[in-house]
């Protein structure tokens, strides 16, 4: 079984931005917003269920050239589904997908990054990506006291962000990704003045 579980990228001085968890209608909004100003392209693991609620996100994703991955139906661990539950869920996800833009996805994050048997059983057909760094940006206070520093202290080489769009999931603040979208709109602009670079996981993989 040729498994394919990725927590970086080929490529120097670059990083994967990748959101989980959304689409959500304001701040994921107001994220494509930020993206679109810096030129930044970036990847979206969407819940299938927060997409069937937003096409008109998922549509402007693809529009504005980000990629999009399966991140469950719902928001629920690999931990606590059986084999059919798993593959349910990538199945539902990706066809939510291709009926809102017409194209499927081969990117795969489990929710918290949880694998179990059943995700290796259905690996062959995408890519599971993890992350690198991830930095707790869930919570509020980590937002406001923690999260720009950790951005801009964290490694270039390849590195692949996890971020987190939409606060309500089990264990987030509601309004923690308004201060994540204001501490990655810093960081880019930062970034980009040291010629670090974004790309997608599409781009990354061509």
């Amino acid at each position: 079984m040729d498994i394919k579980i990725i927590r970086r990228v080929p490529h120097e001085r670059t990083i994967a931005l990748t959101f989980d968890d959304g689409p959500h209608p304001l701040h994921t909004s107001a994220l494509l917003e930020i993206l679109k100003r810096h030129g930044v392209k970036a990847t979206f693991f969407v819940v299938g269920e927060n997409a069937e609620q937003n096409p008109g996100l998922i549509k402007r994703m693809v529009d504005e050239g980000h990629s999009l991955g399966v991140h469950h139906y719902r928001h629920i661990s690999s931990w606590f589904l059986t084999p059919w539950g798993l593959k349910k869920q990538l199945e539902r996800t990706n066809e939510v997908l291709k009926r809102i833009t017409g194209e499927g996805t081969y990117l795969y994050r489990p929710p918290w990054g949880h694998l179990n048997f059943s995700s290796l059983m259905f690996a062959n057909r995408y890519r599971i990506i993890i992350w690198s760094h991830i930095f707790k940006d869930w919570k509020v206070k980590e937002c406001k006291e923690h999260l720009s520093r950790r951005l801009n202290h964290s490694d270039s080489e390849g590195a692949v962000f996890v971020l987190h769009d939409n606060g309500a999931t089990l264990g987030a603040d509601e309004d923690a990704p308004k201060y994540m979208v204001e501490c990655v709109d810093a960081f880019i602009k930062d970034a980009l003045e040291r010629d670090i670079r974004f790309i997608s996981l599409d781009e990354a993989f061509q």
